[in-house]
């Protein structure tokens, strides 16, 4: 039984990975560090002091501070998300869709929630959702489970009853983790990748949910 359905965000319902991979570049130019695509798709799904943390690792550095640049990655990222977001093939129908199941239904992100916020806005999705939370708040992000954990808490359903739906490894990892069902939706470069085989579904795009895949998760 299936009683709420937790969807991540970033990469998921909207398009915002790239604008993710473009904010890390440029941000870390601050820092003197030169990273490439190979190098920021790795943080995927990461919390943004987690993501500054693997960059500090690679090259540590003396300024700006850890904090500064977290802030300015945020900042970066929110003026990319307001000026280029776009919803995901499929937000719209998989968010109706499980409105019509009349099951609960909520936002977990690693995102702060600065940034949720105006992803939210942006795509005017803010209505689909009993709650919206974000691992901020966690002593732990993904793909430690306290987010998913805490999200059901609020919606009062235990975690083996709650859907979750991801686009990243380190996500779909919090999920499983958290003893939930879940559907992973990652980047097409990472599809047929043998880590995400403990997905319950692996799709292409949220276009791709039906009637008979939810049978089965039911």
């Amino acid at each position: 039984m299936i009683k709420a359905v937790i969807f991540d965000m970033d990469g998921l319902l909207i398009d915002s990975e790239p604008l993710w991979w473009e904010a890390e570049i440029e941000t870390a130019k601050m820092a003197g560090l030169n990273l490439d695509k190979s190098q920021v798709v790795e943080t995927a799904g990461l919390r943004v002091d987690k993501i500054v943390d693997h960059w500090f690792n690679i090259k540590p550095w003396t300024t700006p501070s850890k904090k500064e640049l977290e802030n300015a990655l945020v900042a970066d990222l929110i003026s990319r998300v307001r000026a280029r977001g776009v919803e995901m093939p499929g937000t719209r129908q998989i968010l109706e869709m499980m409105k019509k199941k009349n099951v609960k239904m909520a936002l977990a992100s690693s995102s702060v929630m600065l940034i949720i916020d105006a992803a939210v806005e942006k795509l005017g999705i803010g209505e689909y959702f009993d709650e919206i939370y974000s691992a901020e708040f966690e002593e732990h992000g993904k793909p430690h489970p306290g987010v998913y954990l805490t999200t059901a808490k609020m919606l009062d359903v235990a975690p083996e009853y709650c859907l979750a739906f991801e686009d990243s490894f380190n996500g779909l990892l919090a999920a499983k983790s958290a003893r939930m069902k879940c559907v992973c939706v990652p980047e097409e470069m990472f599809f047929d990748h043998p880590k995400l085989a403990i997905a319950d579904l692996i799709l292409p795009s949220l276009l791709d949910f039906e009637e008979g895949d939810w049978e089965k998760l039911l």
